[in-house]
């Protein structure tokens, strides 16, 4: 599997993409934080201020295919 985080091109194995995904989804209090696509998924860090604002940032991804990682945070 190929993952990029920030301007670097990883390559790993399925079990050490999600060790790396519960590290990235514990940084993103609200937001976006992986989209994954088939055997590529990319980390981010998409802080949004609302929850209107991440269901529009995600189902942007998700009308391009993609599978969105996001935390909705403490309300």
């Amino acid at each position: 599997m190929k993952v990029k985080v920030m301007n670097r091109l990883y390559a790993m194995s399925k079990e050490e993409y999600k060790k790396v995904l519960k590290i990235a989804s514990e940084q993103v209090p609200m937001g976006i934080y992986a989209i994954e696509k088939g055997d590529y998924a990319e980390l981010m860090n998409l802080k949004c201020n609302s929850i209107t604002q991440l269901k529009d940032k995600g189902r942007a991804y998700r009308q391009q295919g993609y599978r969105v990682y996001s935390n909705r945070g403490t309300s």
